[in-house]
């Protein structure tokens, strides 16, 4: 079914990236209405809550993923019969995936404006928005050249170098552990988010806050070009966004590591960078500072603490 064949690929990142896989989610939940064979209301509800919990539970970090199914399924629970409520989540679904490519456009007009004329940019990860970013400022002339980390252990970073040269941009490939050593010579970090905290923190792939930290140090101006719906509510009730761990096989082969018994590989998947390492977050709301995290919040998830506190609890007791 696409349901389970879409978490499946979301969960061994054959989809990648937060903002796909927030629309690959959406597509999902609104193919599945479509294909159910129901015409009661509590059972359709049912099943599609059902199906949400599969989708959401795929990669526990990516705050677009469940930001994107609560889009798409909160509208439904209103409805007076299945079919009501079958065309309310698929009209849902289609509007959040527009949504979702119409920010892509916005963001990148928006962070092109913020990186100066002739500059050497370097990025982390496989942004759509970043690199749609410094694709839009390389076709307005502000880019000269840019700096692709490789961005271990799934190698993201190869995808984000062939975009940008594609497009034309002079690119250097380099080993994420040289990105101190070339920062001397950036003129300004262009990445994507995974998640923003209501403090401003900003959740990534794994070196991130590294390249944010160098960047820091040589006072390097750090953008982060992100969705509104990758901002996470939950954390203004003091919920922490867990880090996923993945299988150690991504690092190191099995025939590698059986070997070396006494040997642990961590894979951690992402970290956390501070807020007062981000110069600036882009968004399809516009360019705010991280301190402006919490407007993001309440003006554009609808953030009302009665409602999110409701939904904590209950997603705890469950």
């Amino acid at each position: 079914m696409v349901l389970e064949d879409t978490a499946r690929r979301i969960r061994t990142m054959e989809i990648r990236g937060a903002g796909r896989i927030a629309r690959a989610a959406a597509e999902a939940l609104r193919d599945h209405a479509a294909a159910l064979q129901c015409t009661n209301l509590e059972e359709f509800r049912q099943e599609m809550h059902r199906a949400a919990t599969i989708l959401t539970e795929t990669r526990p970090t990516a705050v677009s993923l469940p930001n994107a199914v609560r889009f798409v399924i909160s509208r439904m629970d209103a409805s007076d019969s299945a079919e009501e409520a079958r065309t309310t989540l698929m009209e849902s679904a289609d509007e959040f995936i527009s949504r979702s490519h119409q920010a892509v456009d916005m963001i990148a007009e928006y962070g092109s404006r913020a990186i100066p004329e002739d500059s050497v940019i370097m990025t982390h990860c496989n942004s759509e928005v970043a690199v749609a970013t410094a694709v839009k400022a390389w076709e307005k002339g502000r880019v000269r050249e840019a700096f692709a980390t490789e961005v271990r252990p799934r190698n993201q970073g190869y995808i984000t170098a062939k975009a940008l040269g594609d497009a034309g941009i002079p690119t250097n490939f380099i080993v994420d552990s040289a990105a101190r050593y070339f920062m001397r010579d950036i003129d300004v970090v262009i990445t994507g988010a995974d998640a923003v905290t209501g403090a401003g923190a900003v959740v990534n792939k794994i070196g991130t806050s590294q390249i944010a930290l160098a960047a820091h140090e040589a006072r390097v101006p750090f953008l982060v070009t992100t969705e509104t719906y990758k901002f996470a509510p939950g954390t203004l009730l003091g919920d922490r966004i867990p880090i996923e761990e993945r299988p150690p096989g991504e690092v190191m082969g099995d025939d590698i590591t059986a070997g070396m018994p006494n040997v642990r590989v961590r894979n951690p998947a992402f970290d956390v960078t501070p807020a007062a390492y981000v110069d600036m977050i882009v968004t399809e709301a516009g360019a705010i500072p991280p301190g402006m995290a919490y407007v993001i919040i309440r003006d554009y998830l609808g953030w009302k603490p009665d409602v999110w506190q409701k939904n904590f609890l209950i997603d705890h007791k469950e």
